[in-house]
């Protein structure tokens, strides 16, 4: 039996309550015009006021807020797409510091108390599959050849690092596509490089973010590259094997700001 061909629409960094409704509103555009099978959240749905280490006076509203407000998009973004699409979420770092074992962020006998799944939204995060924030297989989510995580580092190359770490760790399959968020900074699909004249089979691709391009937080840092974008791909949905040749297609898609 042939593999079906699914189309795969993935974005991220919402920062709840941040997210500016604009950047929802075109969200929901894309949807409607891709018609996805599966989205795949990227990470970052909370701001995580509740396990920041930074002091949290700064901020006007609680946990309950961000928990509140991430659930309207959520359901926003369902209500957008064909009645039998898959919802992924990829935990992102934001996310997971509500959960991580670090006294600092929320004490221990706590942690179940703040997560969202047992809020008064929980029955809507339920309806979302949920990828562990952890740098292993374990973090990622598969579609065929295109592979999704969060994101861990930060600096100008580490798009391409990333892929081959990524790629290391879920087998070496050759022809993927690696695709992330965490920087809020869009790279289009790029394909990776040994050399400037010897290319290797890995693709990689950033999807910006949908939340806030000049938090407060971010006065002293250079936000210029930061824009909002998703990733519309068209991907077999098959078991990887060493014979295979690339079998899918992508663009990252970038809102006019």
């Amino acid at each position: 039996m042939a593999a079906r061909t699914v189309r795969v629409l993935a974005y991220g960094c919402e920062h709840a309550p941040f997210t500016p409704e604009r950047h929802i509103r075109w969200l929901l555009e894309r949807i409607a015009e891709w018609k996805p099978d599966i989205v795949v959240h990227l990470g970052d749905r909370f701001e995580a006021v509740g396990g920041t280490v930074h002091d949290s006076n700064e901020f006007d509203h609680d946990q309950r807020d961000e928990y509140e407000a991430a659930a309207a998009t959520s359901e926003r973004v369902r209500k957008a797409c064909p009645d039998t699409t898959q919802f992924v979420w990829v935990l992102g770092n934001h996310d997971d510091n509500l959960q991580r074992p670090d006294a600092r962020r929320v004490p221990k006998r706590l942690r179940s108390l703040v997560h969202w799944n047992k809020s008064e939204w929980g029955h809507e995060f339920l309806r979302w599959h949920q990828v562990p924030y952890i740098k292993s297989a374990r973090g990622t989510y598969s579609v065929g050849q295109v592979v999704f995580s969060h994101g861990y580092d930060a600096g100008v190359n580490s798009g391409e690092t990333e892929a081959l770490q990524t790629n290391n760790m879920t087998g070496e399959f050759a022809h993927r596509l690696f695709v992330r968020a965490h920087t809020h900074r869009p790279e289009a699909v790029t394909r990776c490089l040994r050399t400037r004249k010897i290319p290797l089979p890995w693709w990689y691709a950033n999807v910006g973010t949908i939340g806030p391009l000049k938090p407060e937080w971010a006065a002293r840092i250079d936000t210029s590259q930061w824009a909002p974008a998703v990733l519309l791909a068209e991907t077999k949905h098959e078991r990887l094997s060493r014979n295979h040749g690339k079998n899918w297609s992508a663009e990252v898609r970038m809102m006019p700001v």
